[in-house]
Order: C-alpha cells, then structure tokens, then sequence
C-alpha cells in the first residue's frame, strides 16, 4: 500500500508507516488527482496539512483519507483547536477522522480526551502533549484502518468551528509570552471578551 501523508515534513507520521512497512510519499504543498495517480497513491492520511482537500481528491481515494486532529471534535474544529479549546472551556482531545467535503466535519474513527492540569500548564506544553497523544492514537488504530475495519461513527452535536481570522481578537492575550501563555490566563476569555 502506498500512503501519502499531508502536512509538515519530515512527518512522525510518516516515521511510523515506513517502521510499519509501508512505502510513503509526503507532501505539503496542495496535491490534485495527477499527482496520486502518477505516485499511485492507495490512502492518504492528513496532520498539520494547510490546505483544504477537495472533493475530486476525496472522490478518487474512494474514502481511503483521514485527518489527524488535535481536539475533541465536533468541539474546535478548524484552525488552533488548541488554544480555542482554552478561551471557549471546551472539552479537549485528540481526534482520528475520515475526511469528507467540510473542515474536520468527517465521521470519527477514535477520540481521547485529554485533561489538564490548567496551572501548570502552557499553549506550547498542551501542543506537545496532544500531539503526542494524537501519534500514540493514530500508531493503535492504523492496522484496522489500513484492513478497512475501523469504528465509523458520526459526529454529534453542533460544537465549534474557528478559521485563522477569529484568532486576531485574542491575539493581545498572546503578546507578551506567546506560545508560552500560561493556559490558566486563556479559560473561558472568549466568551468573557464578546460580552464585554
């Protein structure tokens, strides 16, 4: 099976297929349906990839395309699901799902919540820990994917959804340490800052 994987490179994901046994292609730029035929791609699999994929690419992986993600969907979905997760005090997570036409709108393979301990915690420490609990789900759940056997379930409920713009009214909150902002400074800000 020939595995693409999209988003940052050299992925961990992809450290993970090829200890697996599968051959893999990464990429992070935008792909169309020329470049999986002319690599032969069979499945592809979505982490920290910033494009949108379209419908022809869904249609021609027939299904065979999931996103990793790091919240709880169908809470954050979009863009910085991690510090929304703080300024709306919304469940966090991490999320495997299949991909469909929305932004992480696909039905969902497997979830973990994730729960942390607000004082001691940073945006940058909470990345790093969802990140790696979001590995640790996708190298456990692989094998049925791959054998086309995983949970298929749809997503319940309204949550939330944010695009890169709606982070520009809490960017203050992030002025002086950035990604190093104590989370316990971030809880529940969204909702306080539109009522204000």
């Amino acid at each position: 099976m020939n595995v693409l994987v999209l988003g940052v490179t050299p992925s961990p994901v992809s450290l993970i297929l090829k200890e697996l046994g599968y051959s893999v292609v990464e990429s992070e730029a935008l792909v169309d349906v020329h470049f999986l035929k002319r690599k032969a791609i069979d499945f592809a699999v979505s982490y920290r990839y910033r494009h949108l994929i379209r419908k022809p690419i869904i249609e021609y992986l027939r299904g065979n395309i999931i996103n990793l993600h790091i919240s709880l969907l169908p809470w954050n979905r979009g863009a910085d699901p991690n510090l929304w997760s703080f300024l709306e005090d919304t469940p966090k997570g991490v999320t495997i799902h299949y991909v469909d036409e929305g932004l992480d709108t696909g039905d969902i393979i497997a979830q973990k919540e994730i729960f942390f301990e607000n004082s001691v915690e940073t945006l940058a420490t909470t990345y790093m820990k969802l990140n790696e609990e979001i590995l640790e789900l996708f190298e456990r759940e692989w094998p049925s994917i791959a054998k086309g056997k995983a949970a298929r379930r749809k997503q319940l409920g309204r949550g939330s959804f944010h695009s890169l713009k709606n982070r520009k009214r809490f960017e203050s909150l992030l002025a002086e340490k950035g990604w190093d902002t104590p989370v316990s400074t971030l809880v529940g800000k969204a909702g306080r800052l539109s009522r204000e």
